[in-house]
């Protein structure tokens, strides 16, 4: 029996058509303490504060991972895991390799300073459940000091299957495993070799074991009430048009999320597919695939790629803020910080909720996307020339939905705009007619203009939906548009 269909975005303004076919939530639902209607509360309360596992949560809360684990037992194409590279963000890229005495102390000093911290992470740089010592004595020493962080793994899955029922045991509530095929013709593409069962294989042999422990281990982990999300990387021209069967296969199979990434390839890596030239896919092409895999598991698109020692909110990372020479030399917790900073965020949830219930949108709209600046907390509370990356909200007669992120370096250095930036944020922007930020000074605003981009900042502090639907609401009264409807 397959996991129930739990919405991405607990706040979003959607038609009851959709909700019912996306098994989505109203939006006067999602931010109350019980949670949505249609999931259990045992379920709501895992990921309720999971910036990973919820969209919505993601506005609010922070991660941390440790990169405790270096050992790993498969190679991929696209994977090489590097240390001590401070300004490269992907996964599998570390500054500092931890001991678990270490990796604990780095997340106590986290936790007293991040009141945000909801989720303890492990995902390498090599694989969490191959070096299973480090990984689990790292979780038993922060279990032991922070009951109320929530414990997250990633693997590849090949030797999950040997660790389930200590899995359990120890509360890790969140699995994340990377399956990139489910045909072993396609797998032997992207996996060289394994290490399985005493030695390497590679080839047709390699890629159906690997194929076979992994889904033997979603089927383990869903059946122990352990949810487990599915990531898989899109690599054009081997395994785009192949990810739908990857999707139906792991719904089936209990998958509570499918995060389809892209390809992160630039000969500068260092991996097999940067230097033979393997591209990576365009965000059009990334849209596309998991629009046709609309239906089937349900699909994260809030994504950052993070990497092995990544602190703080998606999208932002303080890694280099708690490095081992910063740490403090005595620590003291504050978990009254952190339970403050939740109480604040069950308010503000309520709040954004009333807000998302009252909107209004035209009564016939058009698929219209913005892209947001936003530092958190779902508002529009980031001035243009900060942002590096723009949250991307598609908008129509349906409703508004969080469709992804762009990333791109921020226009302002120094107090100056700088030309080429702004060129590459037009290119990202491209198929984007709104910009929606604290603020903009007049240059950037008229950039943009010129390239059919309105920027709007008057609506500055206000929550992401409710501003998207005034904007079109206006837009429809401009034009003499019908009658407006509540979402």
């Amino acid at each position: 029996m397959s996991a129930p269909l739990v919405p991405l975005s607990g706040l979003k303004i959607a038609t009851r058509k959709e909700m019912k076919k996306e098994g989505g939530c109203a939006a006067s639902s999602c931010g109350s303490k019980a949670g949505p209607a249609d999931m259990d509360p045992a379920t709501w309360a895992k990921v309720k504060d999971h910036p990973c596992y919820s969209e919505e949560a993601h506005h609010y809360f922070a991660r941390m991972h440790v990169a405790v684990a270096p050992a790993c037992n498969i190679q991929c194409n696209y994977c090489n895991r590097k240390y001590d590279c401070a300004n490269e963000s992907r996964p599998g890229v570390v500054s500092e390799r931890l001991t678990p005495e270490q990796a604990a102390r780095k997340v106590l000093a986290v936790a007293a300073e991040v009141p945000q911290l909801s989720v303890l992470g492990i995902a390498g740089p090599g694989d969490a459940a191959y070096d299973w010592r480090r990984t689990r004595a790292t979780f038993d020493l922060v279990a032991a000091r922070l009951p109320d962080i929530r414990l997250c793994m990633s693997s590849n899955g090949l030797a999950l299957p040997d660790h389930i029922d200590e899995i359990v045991a120890m509360n890790i509530d969140h699995v994340t495993i990377t399956i990139n095929a489910i045909d072993p013709e396609i797998g032997e593409k992207i996996y060289p070799w394994i290490f399985f069962g005493g030695k390497r294989r590679t080839g047709i042999e390699a890629a159906t074991i690997l194929r076979d422990r992994q889904l033997q281990s979603l089927e383990m982990l869903h059946q122990k009430g352990v949810l487990v999300k599915v990531n898989s990387v899109l690599i054009p021209g081997i395994n785009d048009e192949h990810l739908i069967e990857v999707n139906k296969a792991v719904k089936e199979r209990g998958a509570f999320l499918h995060n389809i990434m892209p390809l992160i390839s630039d000969p500068a890596h260092g991996t097999h597919f940067g230097l033979t030239g393997q591209r990576g896919p365009t965000a059009a092409e990334l849209k596309k695939v998991q629009d046709a895999c609309a239906g089937g598991a349900n699909l994260m698109r809030h994504c950052r790629q993070c990497r092995a020692d990544a602190v703080g909110l998606l999208g932002e990372d303080r890694g280099q803020e708690f490095t081992l020479d910063k740490l403090p030399e005595v620590i003291e917790d504050a978990p009254e910080a952190r339970e403050a900073y939740r109480a604040w965020v069950a308010e503000e949830r309520r709040d954004r909720a009333a807000a998302a219930a009252e909107a209004v949108l035209p009564a016939a709209e058009k698929p219209t996307l913005f892209a947001v600046c936003t530092r958190g907390s779902g508002r529009i509370n980031l001035h243009f020339g900060y942002a590096t990356e723009f949250q991307i909200y598609e908008a129509d007669a349906d409703g508004i939905r969080f469709v992804g992120h762009r990333r791109a370096d921020n226009y302002c250095l120094g107090g100056h705009g700088d030309s080429e930036r702004m060129d590459e944020i037009l290119r990202v922007l491209a198929d984007v007619p709104y910009v929606l930020c604290a603020k903009i000074g007049e240059g950037p605003r008229n950039r943009l203009a010129a390239a059919g981009i309105e920027a709007i900042d008057s609506l500055g502090q206000d929550y992401i939906e409710a501003a998207i639907a005034a904007v079109l609401s206006t837009r429809s009264a401009r034009k003499g548009g019908g009658a407006a409807r509540r979402a």
